[in-house]
């Protein structure tokens, strides 16, 4: 079947659009509507619908093409082959009209929808703009100010939302095809001309001064560094200041410049990475998958408390077990806290709110965990305590429950070997806060079972989660990586650097926070508590902990208790430096006998990113990722790493694995090869030239 094809229905001539799954703009296409509009201008039509089959209007563009020669007509030739149509051609949406998608519905010269639709141009969020005017129009229909909010954040707005923007006129509850048609007839009938949007002027004089520039900063705040951002208002600027034709060519040097960045490269290579990480190597696409319709979650506490919601949010009953009524109340109050924030900011309605809490039931009885279908553990990071909880659901849950742990950093194996099932045991860790970030590392023990791999993956997608199949070692793959970065941050501390220092070289290159404020963030009397289980071999270099300890027996605990590296305001958390923590540091450095010296930005941006660089590469020899783009969307969703950095490994394979690897070795010679020491992959792929991904493509 071709992908466009074109009918006459009386005097109303119907292109139909066919590219499953998602009508992306494909040139294919593109060349059947620049055809069927050009031949429809010589035919008895007085007006043409553009409707598409399948689950949703034009998707967006092709990606796949983007790395590719372009192919005549180009999106813009038929953008202006829809527009220059004698005859008016109304777009008629359902799904999700994105990108190139909405940038088509916005030539044609009317716009009905049906009321579940959603429209946007979310090009920013693989750091690009709309390039077939997108910025030009958009903000001649919507307004100045609402175009760039639209534009420059991505999301898809309904189709009632975007009808009050006036970006779609006619919104059509029952039957899209029907409802296209009758809206084309009344048309006719009005004998309404074709209306293109670049005829729309927009007062400069309407504009309040200084909107720009203060929408530029408000960008730069919510995305440092970001090119796309900025771009997009560049070109939301030429809407208003220049004629049409100029702001297209504006917004096409713009969309080229965005196009050749690094950093869209990024996003790019992101949307495709975490894609992949659902696919797990080995796994049949016939393995059977679990029924998954209640959930048990041991421990009410902030983790627990938010991972209920994800699967009441999904429409799966939960029984939120803890020690005791107490604790279950607790619970409780703080999930409804949560869903009541959500409300506030218009998230949820309460209707919403409160389907969802009937969903969450506390107990604190194990038999009411009898008929569960997954069970997971999220008490505090204590192994005894673990293996008591999974000895008890081995007792209590159903042959096939699946028994998954939280924890963060504990061997899935020794928990497992606490049932007479270790088949069904998984680590299923989530972030905090649990009920908003994305990621989901999936931990594989030695025993689980390759179904219980394959549902816990479906699971995550039901739950809007991203998830990574991770192996079974200390930290996975997220928190194994983490403790060499968090090293190096502790040890530029006592070597010279400050805390704002570091806080804010990781922040301007794009790091959501940096690694010291992240610790007072978190509270540093956790990992001091963890510290007293272990041995001095365990706990490492002294150096690495010692004012972290040091401020935990001075009471400063971080943000919570007012003080941690920072002093914190007590009724907005603006943090400030303290005379009193970096003459504690100065102590420090002089018990352990170090000089402290003048630390460079450049130095500790390196030293930070490439140890986490050369243990992703250990993680990668050991198996315990399953390739460098998953260890990216750990890092990325996980861990606040910058989107348009592309992720640790792809970060190295742009600035060159060489460099990387003749850096590592100047840091080894100069503070020992005990942290430093380059990972033999490293080595291997530096001396051969390659790439994270080479290696990638060498392995399948």
């Amino acid at each position: 079947m071709s992908t466009v094809n074109y009918e006459l229905i009386g005097d109303i001539g119907v292109i139909r659009l066919n590219n499953p799954p998602v009508n992306a703009l494909s040139h294919g296409l593109r060349e059947g509507i620049w055809g069927a509009i050009k031949s429809a201008q010589e035919d008895a039509s007085q007006a043409l619908v553009l409707i598409c089959e399948g689950r949703t209007f034009i998707a967006g563009a092709d990606i796949t093409e983007f790395s590719k020669p372009p192919q005549a007509p180009a999106l813009s030739e038929v953008i202006t082959e829809i527009e220059n149509s004698r005859k008016p051609v109304i777009a008629a949406i359902h799904g999700t009209a994105l990108g190139g998608g909405f940038e088509v519905a916005l030539a044609c010269h009317y716009r009905c929808a049906l009321a579940s639709a959603k429209v946007g141009l979310p090009e920013v969020k693989l750091g690009l703009l709309p390039g077939a005017g997108g910025t030009q129009r958009t903000p001649r229909l919507a307004g100045v100010a609402a175009a760039l909010e639209m534009i420059t954040k991505g999301a898809p707005i309904p189709a009632a939302k975007a009808k009050s923007m006036k970006l779609i006129d006619h919104v059509v509850d029952d039957d899209l095809f029907e409802g296209a048609l009758a809206f084309a007839r009344e048309l006719i009938d009005q004998k309404a001309p074709p209306r293109r949007v670049r005829d729309i002027t927009i007062d400069p004089a309407s504009i309040p001064e200084g909107l720009f520039e203060d929408f530029r900063q408000r960008l730069e705040k919510r995305a440092p560094g970001q090119l796309a951002p900025q771009n997009i208002v560049s070109c939301v600027e030429a809407a208003v200041k220049l004629p049409f034709d100029k702001g297209l060519a504006k917004e096409l040097d713009l969309f080229i410049e965005c196009l050749l960045s690094s950093q869209s490269a990024a996003l790019r290579h992101m949307f495709f990475a975490e894609r992949r990480a659902t696919k797990v190597q080995g796994l049949s696409k016939d393995t059977p998958i679990r029924e998954i319709n209640s959930i048990g979650i041991i421990g009410g506490g902030t983790m627990g408390g938010g991972i209920a919601m994800n699967f009441a949010n999904a429409g799966i009953p939960v029984k939120l077990l803890d020690i005791d009524q107490a604790a279950v109340e607790r619970g409780r109050a703080v999930i409804d806290k949560n869903y009541s924030i959500s409300m506030k900011k218009g998230k949820i309605t309460e209707p919403q709110k409160t389907h969802c809490l009937s969903l969450i039931q506390g107990t604190t009885d194990y038999s009411d965990l009898v008929e569960v279908d997954l069970v997971i553990e999220a008490v505090f990071e204590n192994v005894t305590l673990k293996k008591e909880i999974f000895s008890k659901l081995d007792q209590y849950c159903k042959p096939g429950t699946i028994l998954a742990t939280n924890t963060s950093y504990q061997n899935i194996d020794q928990i497992a070997a606490a049932t007479n099932r270790p088949e069904d045991v998984i680590g299923l860790h989530f972030f905090s806060p649990a009920n908003v970030m994305k990621l989901l590392e999936v931990v594989r023990g030695s025993k689980s079972a390759d179904d219980v791999i394959a549902t816990a993956m479906r699971l995550a997608k039901t739950i809007k989660k991203v998830p990574v199949l991770a192996g079974n070692c200390y930290g996975f793959i997220g928190n194994r990586m983490l403790r060499p970065y968090a090293r190096e941050a502790q040890l530029c501390l006592i070597e010279g650097a400050t805390p704002e220092q570091i806080d804010t070289v990781m922040q301007s290159w794009g790091m959501a926070m940096g690694p010291i404020a992240v610790g007072d963030l978190a509270g540093l009397d956790i990992g001091h508590k963890a510290r007293e289980g272990l041995s001095e071999a365990e706990k490492g270099d002294p150096k690495t902990y010692c004012i972290a300890d040091a401020l935990v027996e001075m009471g400063r605990l971080g943000q919570k208790s007012g003080a941690g590296y920072y002093r914190y305001d007590p009724e907005t958390r603006a943090r400030t430096s303290d005379p009193e923590v970096e003459a504690m540091i100065e102590a420090q450095a002089k018990a352990y006998g170090i000089e402290r010296r003048e630390i460079s930005d450049k130095e500790i941006l390196n030293r930070l990113t490439f140890s986490l660089i050369n243990e992703g590469a250990r993680i990668l020899e050991d198996g315990i990722a399953q390739r460098p783009s998953d260890i990216d969307v750990v890092y990325v969703y996980g861990y606040g790493f910058p989107p348009h950095r592309g992720g640790p490994m792809f970060y190295a394979d742009s600035i060159g694995l060489k460099k990387i690897y003749d850096t590592i070795c100047t840091f080894r010679d100069l503070h020992g090869e005990a942290n430093w020491t380059p990972a033999p992959l490293l080595v291997q792929l530096a001396k051969e030239g390659k790439t994270f991904t080479d290696w990638t493509d060498d392995q399948r």
